[in-house]
């Protein structure tokens, strides 16, 4: 019998919310690596041109939204949309998901962009079990605290604020303050040493002024050249607009290396 591609939708939970997936899953009987694509901050860019063609490589591509984004219930936060990576993480490892969609649960890589880019550094920090991460156009959390002086603070709170329509429960204010008290926790540099051993990619925008690469990525390739991370540095903006061709090339190659 001919195992072909689906586009199923899925449902994941996190903190009691359902949360709105997509699982591109290739042809083929399996069981096949899976790649969750984390979305950044609010969400415009999602990746699926990514997701299309990872699973024509025989990758399947998980996307999904975060509690209190595009019509998911629950609120906005960035602590919460942390919980929600973790918890789809773990979720499309189980053994009901893996099997019923043909999954291997032990070859998973996180690829994050800009918010999801944290994300996907702080999650498989946090989980040894994640085989490998890439994050692109990363925002540095803990590095922007650090450098918030007054007139730095109330320009994030407004370019916060002007992004909030896909986003219920939240402000500028609130998400400026939630960041503060995380302070250096959130800091990406300090994570090194947790992913030494596994494969890392970094990718930055020179031409990007939301994660400009002097404060968010070559700061972070330095504090990663103990892990011998792979980096790449592109003249582009922070949505890759006229890199997409080669943001696939070398996602798919970092991918074949390391699942």
């Amino acid at each position: 019998m001919v195992v072909r591609a689906t586009t199923p939708a899925v449902t994941f939970d996190s903190g009691g919310v359902p949360l709105a997936g997509l699982l591109h899953l290739p042809a083929g009987p399996g069981p096949h690596p899976v790649v969750l694509l984390l979305q950044g901050f609010p969400g415009n860019e999602r990746n699926l041109d990514l997701a299309q063609a990872l699973r024509a490589a025989g990758y399947a591509a998980v996307a999904f939204h975060y509690r209190g984004s595009w019509g998911m219930g629950g609120t906005w936060s960035w602590g919460n949309a942390l919980e929600d990576a973790a918890a789809v993480a773990r979720a499309v490892r189980t053994e009901a998901f893996a099997s019923a969609y043909r999954l291997d649960p032990g070859r998973l890589a996180l690829f994050g962009h800009s918010f999801g880019g944290f994300a996907a550094l702080m999650t498989a920090a946090a989980d040894p079990s994640i085989a490998a991460v890439a994050s692109v156009s990363g925002f540095d959390f803990g590095t922007v605290t650090r450098t918030l002086d007054p007139a730095a603070r109330a320009r994030h709170v407004e370019a916060f604020g002007e992004e909030l329509l896909p986003l219920r429960g939240t402000s500028g204010e609130a998400l400026v303050a939630e960041m503060e008290r995380a302070g250096d926790r959130w800091s990406l540099a300090g994570l090194a040493p947790r992913l030494a051993g596994r494969p890392v990619l970094l990718i930055g925008t020179s031409d990007d002024s939301v994660t400009p690469a002097d404060v968010h990525h070559r700061p972070l390739v330095k504090a990663y050249e103990q892990i011998a991370a792979e980096h790449h540095e592109w003249h582009t903006d922070h949505a890759l607009s006229d890199h997409r061709g080669r943001l696939i090339e070398t996602v798919r190659a970092f991918l074949d290396g390391s699942l």
